[in-house]
């Protein structure tokens, strides 16, 4: 029997009435995994035995269970950015290579309780600082559409795993963009909570401000399952909120006749592929035909989004990233002083772009500076977040692209930094928002999946959903799948 298409609900109901085993799904995504990573490249550690072990374990309970937790036997695997207790954890970093971690993410304890197979840990960007997952410290990843395009970045891997069908569900972490832009490039459904929604206990930091945990999956309906389980306040993260999520499986299903959606006229303009454009904007229309009032409006600052991001981002990640500096924990070049230490364990195994935005962050911190950049971009951070605040005065949802492209090739983008930063200048404005955004597939062009964006009110999740739900329901471009051998 073929699992890969079956969906957390289709799986959850043939556990129940006995027609598979958790063993035999869990053997089924393995094989695939086995079978696809040599061309894809996905996963930096695949957890083969302790995922056989769980499903021995799961297979146990269903025999004496008449009631299944949400997420029973469904097989998901991990950003390597989410520390997992005594498994090799590296932030697809060369300094973190033999870390294991002595405790688990808040939301992998989540997970875990809610019945999931954790079936290994994904590529990315180094530290999560990339739009293309070429920035891994160990090899990038491959588009399961197109083997010589980029899968997008940082949570490429996660993206990835999910439309080859290596795994059902995959957790990501998203600071300007790297769940959605990854999804929309690999053609899933990629989901980025309101700020403070999903704890962040356990994530290794890029950007403490700007960082938030959310799924990749294939379905809308399964990142709202997904998220039912992660969503929540947390004793260890001071920046989780206790706003309650209410009731996803059946806010999703609700009409969305009468919902009030914004198209942002600056999502538009120069630099979108026309081809892209047209894609989208036939997204928008369906949107309508579906009951949505559309309507055009106007956010004028986010043309100063990427400039902001790229003073806020660098100045958190030079003081995130000062831990990791060859004494106390990670890879190590002990020299005969501290400095030469520093200098000798950093400049050797950390990449050319964490560097790059270690030293940028550094330099917009320091004195004489801090005036000019740093206090600068917060004050245009807050003009943004207020922006947005007036929008959703007017509309309920925002659409917009998620990428000005499809995925491009390996390699066309590495000589030219400023050119990978602009691949997020749709989704970094949602970050410095903290507002709630999902990606879900519109079409291809030339193979390659094309993305939209859904943005909402802070907290408003279940509105999001319930629009992109509308519109996958009504087309079947998230029933593709790529060809892989």
């Amino acid at each position: 029997m073929d699992f890969s298409n079956l969906s957390i609900a289709e799986l959850l109901a043939g556990y129940s009435q006995k027609k598979f085993s958790v063993k035999e799904v869990t053997a089924a995504y393995l094989a695939n995994i086995k079978k696809y990573e040599p061309s894809l490249k996905a996963f930096l550690t695949v957890t083969e035995e302790a995922a056989k072990q769980r499903a021995v374990e799961l297979d146990r309970q269903l025999k004496n269970s008449s009631q299944l937790p949400p997420l029973f036997g469904i097989p998901i695997s991990l950003k390597d950015v989410l520390v997992t207790r005594g498994i090799r954890t590296t932030a697809a970093s060369r300094l973190l290579d033999n870390y294991q971690p002595p405790y688990d993410a808040t939301v992998v304890k989540l997970l875990s309780t809610a019945g999931a197979v954790f079936l290994g840990k994904t590529n990315c960007d180094e530290f999560a600082m990339g739009a293309s997952n070429e920035k891994s410290g160990f090899y990038p990843t491959h588009n399961p559409w197109r083997l010589d395009c980029v899968p997008g970045g940082s949570s490429g891997g996660s993206a990835a795993s999910v439309a080859a069908r290596e795994c059902l569900v995959s957790i990501g972490s998203d600071t300007g963009g790297s769940i959605r832009q990854p999804a929309s490039f690999c053609g899933v459904v990629g989901l980025k909570p309101t700020y403070g929604r999903v704890s962040r206990y356990g994530l290794i930091a890029m950007t403490s401000s700007l960082d938030q945990i959310g799924p990749l999956t294939r379905s809308v309906a399964d990142a709202a399952s997904v998220l039912q389980v992660i969503a929540g306040p947390d004793k260890y993260d001071a920046t989780s909120a206790a706003h309650i999520l209410p009731d996803l499986a059946k806010e999703i299903t609700k009409s969305v006749k009468g919902l009030k959606v914004g198209v942002p006229t600056e999502f538009f303009g120069p630099g979108l592929d026309k081809r892209v454009e047209q894609l989208v904007r036939k997204a928008i229309d369906q949107l309508s035909d579906l009951g949505a009032l559309v309507q055009s409006v106007n956010l004028p600052t986010v043309k100063y989004a990427i400039p902001t991001y790229y003073i806020l981002s660098p100045a958190e990640i030079s003081a995130n990233l000062a831990r990791y500096d060859g004494l106390r924990y990670g890879g190590s070049y002990l020299a005969e002083d501290l400095a030469t230490t520093y200098s000798k364990t950093r400049g050797s195994l950390l990449g050319a772009e964490v560097k790059r935005r270690i030293i940028l962050g550094t330099y917009v911190l320091s004195a004489g500076y801090y005036d000019a950049y740093y206090k600068k971009a917060v004050k245009v951070g807050r003009q943004i977040k207020k922006e947005f605040r007036e929008i959703f005065k007017q509309v309920d949802l925002l659409a917009t692209p998620t990428s000005p492209t499809t995925a491009f090739t390996l390699g066309s983008r590495n000589q030219d930094p400023l050119a990978m930063y602009l691949e997020d200048v749709y989704t970094v404005p949602v970050n410095i928002a903290g507002l709630p955004a999902l990606s879900l597939p519109v079409g291809q062009l030339d193979g390659l999946p094309v993305g939209l964006q859904l943005i909402g009110r802070p907290w408003e999740e279940h509105l999001v959903l319930r629009l992109a739900q509308a519109y996958e329901q009504s087309t079947n471009w998230h029933t593709l799948q790529p060809e892989l051998k």
